[in-house]
């Protein structure tokens, strides 16, 4: 059986994992609103400069730890933050190292500080950019009263996380959805914060066009994206989803294939459908009260009920 670190540095067991990408997405395949693009400028610059203000210009001998780049990408899903890590990586020619924190947070108590350690060393090894997704989980603020222990571990995750990026030379980027959830010295050691705002109305229109094949997608004539963008105030990604989900509704229609066309109604049914999608996980994680236990408090009482128990059974057995 493979140990926990093990299946984190490898990928394996059902996907979770560290995933080593060969970025082949570039920022000509993102759209984003202007105030965006130029921050996304301004942190590249700051990575090309590296070398120039702390080795030539001698800061690096004035400043020897937290010589490391972090970024923190936060906006809505579907903004473009993955995509932008993989093209900041593409500039860079360096590999993407991607953490999704969500799935590999350990069950183990002790595993999970391990597991951030091993990134890091990881993306030094590959000299990868190290990317944290769903930052949320691993950056949050630390309970500073009494703690029982899984309040502890989650303490001592962050800890870790700040002295590794202390120590780390090379580039992190951590992509949230709640920025405001941050630990304050988490966020002391983020070098450039990068917003990602909804895309407006003429990022919108470019965002439809892209996701259209420019010769072999079948479009109907009466498809009209300008006004798409007018109506519907979306995410890339949401638009993504309303695209494919509207050509497998005409693919899907009675008809011979060379006579099947992407109308205008399609795309309207899509964009209905996907955000009746969001409305329903709204109302699921925030509007109903929560009907589990954390997946942390669950292992506490699980493990506290199994350690009852072994002393019961030894009790019994030497009496």
């Amino acid at each position: 059986m493979a140990s926990p670190l093990l299946t984190f540095l490898t990928g394996r067991a059902g996907g979770r994992g560290v995933e080593t990408v060969v970025p082949q997405r570039t920022f000509a395949d993102v759209i984003l609103p202007p105030t965006t693009r130029r921050t996304l400028d301004e942190a590249l610059a700051q990575v090309r400069n590296h070398a120039l203000i702390f080795t030539r210009w001698g800061l690096g001998e004035r400043h020897t730890t937290g010589l490391g780049l972090a970024f923190n990408f936060a906006g809505l899903p579907g903004t473009g933050k993955t995509i932008c890590a993989e093209a900041i990586a593409h500039e860079l020619g360096m590999k993407l190292l991607v953490v999704n924190y969500a799935e590999v947070e350990s069950m183990w108590m002790g595993e999970t500080p391990k597991n951030i350690v091993a990134a890091f060393r990881s993306a030094t090894e590959q000299r990868a950019v190290l990317f944290f997704d769903e930052a949320d989980a691993i950056a949050t603020r630390r309970s500073a009263g009494p703690v029982v222990s899984y309040d502890r571990e989650s303490n001592t995750v962050v800890n870790v996380l700040l002295r590794e990026l202390e120590a780390f030379n090379g580039v992190v980027i951590f992509a949230t959805n709640l920025a405001s959830n941050f630990d304050p010295a988490f966020e002391r050691r983020i070098r450039t914060h990068v917003r990602f705002e909804m895309p407006g109305i003429d990022e919108r229109e470019k965002i439809w066009k892209v996701q259209i094949h420019p010769s072999r997608t079948p479009l109907a004539r009466d498809v009209d994206f300008r006004a798409l963008a007018e109506r519907f105030e979306i995410s890339g990604g949401d638009i993504k989803n309303a695209v494919l989900k509207a050509a497998t509704a005409a693919a899907a229609e009675p008809l011979p294939d060379r006579e099947k066309r992407i109308h205008q109604s399609h795309l309207e049914r899509a964009v209905a459908e996907v955000l009746a999608a969001k409305d329903v996980m709204r109302q699921s994680l925030f509007d109903q009260k929560p009907k589990f236990v954390a997946p942390n408090v669950a292992v506490f009482i699980a493990s506290a009920a199994l350690i009852f128990a072994i002393a019961a059974l030894v009790i019994v057995l030497l009496r």
